[in-house]
């Protein structure tokens, strides 16, 4: 019987967002990980500008937007009538959601967390402690899936690959990688760095660096010149969303990879924990457009001359062609068959 290889955890995934009696408190990711600091959020409006303000990125929104429905549930207990507190948990779901929309997880745990607040004020019981552990229920769940998905995405891995992704994929490229070293296949890493928050310079690379993968850095120009030398195996990303005719909406550069890899037969596999049925194509997402001053600085320090100015376009969206696998946490499926993900579902 083979020994079973234990893989780190990395931190910026085990420390991530605490909901504590007074407080949710987010690990600042915009600093990660030359210092270790954390943003306190008192109330619901103060987790919805972190958010906005990039203090969490990739799945983090979707742990920190859960706190926020706790510190609301909170409020809304100190409200007097039923129609109050519900009415309350309404506007500061919407107002959540309103923070990142092009990523479907918010407004996913947020729907979540309204339905067990509807039920709860219908129950004549407080909101706080039910919506408290619904919200720890939807984060463990969200990891739990992750594992799963990573089991599935390992398959698709060969023995001795290198694996380039692109900016900051959470708990989907870490589970997929620690699935591959479980394995007992060997696998090293390059990270483009991701401007303008160098996700994957500081934490994509820490956290695979961490893992004991080796891991190099590269500028977000590099990646078509390495894969025309035949030194990248396999391009992997996670997806904000997956939409169901298998178009990956993705960090901005993620197309311009994933065109590359279809030009030098590199497979681009994208990770998502499922398909988002309410989304039929790429036209139904808003991508987010963010201030075009962020392009102009890097870790508050302006890069670029001032006399320009920036345009920032949050995402981009990959069509199914150039996608060789999209895998979920039901297996792996053809971008061109994701409707098969919920087959025996009532939709």
């Amino acid at each position: 019987m083979s020994a079973t290889i234990d893989v780190p955890v990395p931190t910026i995934i085990s420390q991530n967002v605490l909901i504590e009696p007074d407080a949710v408190r987010i690990l600042d990711r915009r600093v990660f990980p030359f210092e270790k600091a954390w943003v306190t959020c008192r109330n619901h409006e103060e987790v919805a500008q972190a958010i906005e303000a990039m203090v969490t990125q990739s799945s983090g929104p979707l742990f920190a937007a859960a706190g926020g429905m706790t510190l609301a549930a909170r409020d809304a207990d100190r409200l007097g009538s039923a129609d109050e507190r519900r009415e309350f948990m309404t506007a500061a779901g919407r107002r959540l959601v309103a923070t990142r929309r092009t990523n479907n997880q918010i407004r996913d745990v947020v729907a979540e967390l309204l339905e067990i607040s509807e039920a709860t004020v219908a129950a004549g019981e407080p909101l706080a402690e039910a919506v408290e552990r619904a919200a720890l229920a939807a984060g463990d769940r969200y990891l739990a899936r992750s594992r799963v998905m990573g089991e599935h995405a390992a398959v698709l891995i060969p023995d001795g690959a290198t694996v380039l992704t692109h900016c900051w994929a959470e708990s989907y490229i870490t589970e997929t990688l620690a699935a591959v070293l479980r394995a007992g296949k060997r696998v090293d890493a390059i990270c483009t760095e991701t401007r303008p928050y160098l996700q994957g310079a500081r934490l994509t690379s820490e956290s695979l660096a961490e893992m004991g993968v080796p891991t190099r850095l590269i500028t977000d120009g590099m990646a078509a010149h390495l894969m025309s030398r035949g030194e990248v195996t396999t391009f992997v990303t996670a997806a904000d969303r997956i939409t169901m005719d298998g178009s990956v909406v993705n960090k901005v550069g993620t197309l311009q990879i994933a065109i590359s890899a279809h030009a030098f037969d590199v497979p681009y596999v994208a990770l998502v924990q499922a398909p988002d049925r309410q989304a039929p194509d790429a036209a139904s997402v808003e991508l987010e457009d963010r201030d075009g001053d962020e392009v102009l600085h890097c870790l508050g320090r302006r890069t670029a001359s001032e006399l320009v100015t920036g345009i920032y376009p949050a995402f981009d969206v990959t069509p199914a062609r150039f996608v060789r696998a999209v895998v979920t946490d039901r297996g792996r499926f053809s971008p061109y068959d994701l409707p098969s993900y919920y087959a025996g579902e009532r939709a």
